[in-house]
């Protein structure tokens, strides 16, 4: 008989690309496995966070409940990236959280639980080229949850800043050290002694003096009389 609602705690198609087994493989370990990926959690969830929702699926009356949790970490900075590892004793319990977690609200988020294959040491930290989350390198949505911009968006963003800043540089260097056009043109001029032109009464009297000098010289034919 065809389910007409898909059931909630069915396993996604996701299949991690480092694991190596084929798909039968992958559901058989599924079939069984005690372990929950959490996907789309807030950068500032705390482990306690998590381990209080996750309890309410677990059964340690029947000898149950949270083994442990282990939270995404960036590869770089060692900081949470938003996702984690919660892992159960029971195959049953995972199962139940998928049922009755999976789509609820943390922290004002909805996360995502999916069946994993088990955690191995290594997984714990993001793939993505900037350290973090693979679906956070191409995200061009503003997210204050997930560190704001997506890391590519930030990258872009960053270098805009870098060109802005060294324009601002190379024009603040040019009007520091530049000018010399202006500064000739408006420099005082230099100073210097000013003479008065010669006037027509200047000639003149030049002329007159001439005249008396010429009549105050001796004759020279008179001397020789």
């Amino acid at each position: 008989m065809a389910h007409v609602v898909q059931s909630l705690d069915q396993p996604s198609n996701y299949k991690d690309s480092q694991a190596r087994v084929d798909r039968q493989k992958q559901n058989e370990l599924l079939a069984k496995s005690s372990t929950l990926y959490v996907g789309n959690l807030s950068f500032y969830t705390t482990e306690e966070q998590i381990y209080e929702v996750f309890t309410k699926c677990g059964s340690p009356e029947d000898g149950g409940g949270v083994k442990r949790i282990i939270m995404g970490l960036d590869r770089n900075t060692r900081t949470p990236c938003g996702f984690c590892f919660v892992e159960y004793y029971t195959h049953a319990e995972a199962l139940a959280s998928m049922r009755y977690i999976s789509g609820t609200k943390l922290d004002e988020r909805i996360i995502r639980c999916d069946l994993d294959l088990g955690y191995k040491d290594g997984r714990q930290f993001g793939r993505g080229r900037s350290g973090g989350q693979v679906r956070d390198e191409h995200r061009q949505d503003y997210d204050p949850g997930r560190g704001g911009w997506g890391a590519q968006a930030q990258r872009a963003e960053i270098e805009r800043r870098r060109e802005v800043e060294e324009r601002y540089a190379d024009a603040n260097g040019m009007a520091a050290g530049g000018g010399g056009d202006w500064k000739e043109i408006n420099a005082p001029p230099t100073e210097q002694t000013l003479k008065r032109g010669r006037s027509p009464e200047d000639d003149a009297s030049g002329a007159r003096q001439g005249q008396r000098a010429r009549m105050d010289e001796p004759d020279p034919e008179a001397e020789r009389m």
